[in-house]
């Protein structure tokens, strides 16, 4: 199935966030601030939370239209067909922000988004009650100059959330922006990367994760793969070709830093991050 889907990533970072979707295969729709906009499919859904270095969520939208009062944005809510994308017993939190509209109380956003839903699923499956006992589908919702998008979030946790780093020293630099300066700073394997104040040692493996081709998202778990329309066989393909895209190299990355808890953070979270990958770490 074809998706009209949304990355949004740290300001800043659109640019590589569209080489990446580029480089997928997939269409680009429209990029603004911390936003890309393109086209794909199951395929593109599951490789893109499994391999982006620099995007925070991936969401399919679900719909877009104008809303100046709240009943516009009750009205076009419910025009949108959330049944293709949330069974009778599946929750449906909403969530979302408001930049430059007439419509910027949050709460009474998130109010009249999730009445409207309610009202559609209730129609179109034929009950009177949802339970929301079954899968989670985060509802988002972005009103940007009175135009509001409404989303599902395919992601769960934040990408940047690789999950090589559950410890951290104090004012962590995230994930996703070091994958930026990794990238600005164009590692080659005859060239020593070193970072002196390495801290927990996120620009070092975000490096190592770049030249060993690891993909930040291969050993994590995503919201979408509870969705009864993606096919678990996406997820496993995307997975298996993740990991047969591994590449040898003699890179060496080099930390080092004058805490001596930051240098054993780096050593633990490497060991989760790029596993056999050669490093160097000093105090």
């Amino acid at each position: 199935m074809e998706y009209d889907l949304v990355a949004t990533c740290l300001f800043g970072l659109e640019h590589s966030l569209g080489e990446e979707i580029d480089d997928l295969g997939c269409r680009r729709r429209e990029t603004i601030d911390g936003r890309v906009y393109f086209t794909g499919d199951d395929d593109a859904i599951a490789q893109m939370n499994i391999n982006t270095r620099f995007a925070e969520r991936i969401l399919i939208e679900v719909g877009s239209f104008e809303a100046l009062t709240f009943n516009d944005l009750f009205e076009g809510t419910k025009a949108l067909s959330w049944e293709r994308y949330i069974g009778k017993t599946d929750s449906f939190p909403v969530k979302g922000h408001s930049i430059k509209s007439t419509l910027y109380s949050i709460p009474d956003c998130q109010r009249i988004i999730n009445k409207a839903v309610a009202d559609r699923l209730m129609a179109r499956h034929h009950v009177t009650t949802l339970p929301e006992t079954g899968v989670r589908c985060q509802i988002e919702f972005f009103i940007f100059k009175d135009r509001a998008t409404l989303m599902i979030d395919t992601t769960g946790s934040p990408l940047h959330k690789r999950g090589y780093r559950p410890e951290s020293n104090d004012a962590p630099l995230r994930e996703t922006l070091a994958a930026e300066l990794v990238k600005i700073a164009r590692p080659r394997d005859d060239v020593l990367f070193w970072d002196p104040m390495c801290g927990s040692g996120t620009i070092a493996i975000e490096a190592a994760m770049r030249m060993k081709n690891i993909a930040p998202g291969v050993n994590r778990r995503f919201a979408a793969e509870r969705f009864p329309y993606i096919p678990r066989e996406t997820w496993r393909r995307a997975r298996e070709k993740a990991n047969d895209s591994v590449i040898d190299t003699s890179f060496e990355v080099y930390a080092s830093d004058i805490d001596e808890r930051a240098v054993e953070l780096t050593r633990e979270n490497s060991k989760r991050g790029v596993l056999c990958i050669g490093y160097y770490l000093h105090r």
